[in-house]
């Protein structure tokens, strides 16, 4: 992690600390400068979700690739994946995404999309770092070279039309009841519209933004309200999408929540029945249920593990030409259709699944029982508790005990002076005293550090 770009990009409290109106411009100037090289008008296009403070991103961004010499595309409110596509299908050279996803309304972040509609490496995150605290006047655009901006009133349709195609001809959903959530986010109009084309009966919550209620007790992180509905109005199946929606959590017909491990497992198995599957398998994270990868093995495919992140998941679905992908928390990577998670697209591929199958959703997502996971969350106040004697003997018995019946994964968060146990297993009593005792001497290390 850089200065300024963390694990997804910049992301942060608006005016709160590093992200504010300057940070944005000068993000825009480097960025534009790195990403021109003359001989042409270049043109950049900026998306958002539906956060107040958009609006202040947006027109600092714009002030700054206009001032580098870029022409500015905006597409207005449009989930993350839109914005991949559209870097693409407009020949733009770069990309943005203003969003902090699923976090409150008072975040925002800055997400950077290369001409092929991939997120930025880090190395060209560094580079553009490295931009950002220098003197750029001198290298601005003069008189003509100025760039403009103008919006793009056809950008949800041609979103919208994109994620209908990716279904076979023959797929239609009439006939199918489907309550959708948009978290009062980015895809409070591509999400219904799409459905709605394609012959479901639409139930929408979550698409009353106001600028502040964007992911408020709504969309994939909060699913009760969907889950809810779905029951009341004995719906087939249930949607939910996060602020920028990239990543879905679905509900089944009795209100019951699919993640994304069971979304995983239910489109690989489909695929591979019709050897429509890549790789041998999927990537998932260190997060994902054993019993995923119990199912995964059962049925002659590997699962391949990568550090959490959607980016890590892509890296190596990308250099191990794998298909499916993916997180526990919903980001479903299916690189046939795109380059980065799509709430949408990966929601009508399992509805095509559930369509083909004429099974209900409860049956199609419930191929294995998850094993007893256990996630705890260990505050610490100095030093690196993970680099303790005791911590490390703590962590090496676990493994001991667990092996053969369960996982261990023991990792500092990102973000926060955080150290995260999760352990699983099938004995869910031991997995609760192995991670009981983790957590106590990494509290124990912290306290001795700080002392």
């Amino acid at each position: 992690m850089g200065k300024y770009f963390g694990t997804d990009g910049i992301r942060g409290l608006v005016n709160g600390g590093k992200l504010t109106p300057e940070l944005a411009m000068k993000t825009g100037m480097a960025a534009g400068l790195v990403f021109t090289n003359g001989g042409r008008r270049h043109r950049v296009v900026i998306g958002k979700d539906t956060r107040r403070s958009g609006y202040l991103l947006e027109n600092a961004m714009t002030a700054g690739f206009t001032a580098a010499g870029m022409d500015v595309y905006l597409l207005g409110p449009m989930p993350t994946p839109a914005v991949a596509m559209l870097t693409r299908s407009l020949r733009a050279d770069l990309g943005v995404m203003i969003s902090a996803s699923h976090n409150p309304f008072a975040d925002n972040g800055i997400k950077l999309f290369r001409p092929d509609g991939y997120k930025l490496d880090d190395a060209m995150e560094s580079r553009i770092e490295a931009m950002i605290d220098q003197d750029l006047g001198p290298k601005l655009a003069r008189g003509r070279e100025i760039g403009r901006a103008k919006r793009i009133e056809e950008a949800r349709t041609r979103y919208t039309e994109y994620a209908k195609r990716t279904l076979p001809r023959n797929i239609d959903f009439t006939g199918l009841r489907v309550v959708v959530d948009c978290a009062n986010g980015a895809a409070y109009k591509t999400a219904p519209e799409a459905l709605w084309e394609l012959g479901a009966e639409v139930i929408t919550i979550g698409v009353n933004p106001d600028g502040f209620n964007i992911n408020e007790e709504c969309g994939s992180t909060a699913p009760e309200a969907l889950q809810a509905k779905v029951q009341e109005v004995r719906a087939d199946i249930g949607i939910a999408l996060d602020g920028d929606a990239d990543r879905v959590i679905i509900v089944d017909e009795n209100g019951e929540v699919v993640d994304g491990d069971q979304f995983m497992a239910a489109v690989a198995q489909f695929w591979h029945e019709r050897d429509m599957l890549s790789g041998g398998g999927i990537v998932a994270t260190v997060m994902s249920n054993l019993g995923l990868e119990r199912y995964i093995e059962g049925i002659g495919l590997t699962l391949e593990r990568t550090k959490v992140g959607d980016r890590h998941v892509l890296e190596r679905m990308r250099e191990g030409g794998f298909n499916v992908g993916g997180e526990q928390s919903g980001h479903i990577i299916l690189t046939d259709f795109t380059t980065t998670g799509d709430g949408l697209v990966a929601a009508l591929q399992l509805m095509a699944l559930v369509q083909q199958k004429a099974r209900p959703v409860s049956e199609v997502c419930r191929l294995f029982e998850k094993v007893p996971q256990l996630l705890h969350n260990v505050r610490y106040g100095a030093g690196s508790p993970l680099e303790d004697d005791g911590v490390i003997a703590a962590i090496s018995a676990g493994e001991d005990k667990l092996k053969g019946h369960g996982r261990l994964v023991v990792r500092a968060s990102g973000t926060e002076p955080l150290i995260r146990v999760m352990g699983e297993g099938d004995d869910e009593d031991m997995v609760a005293a192995i991670v009981r005792d983790i957590a106590g001497a990494i509290s124990a290390a912290g306290r001795d550090a700080a002392e």
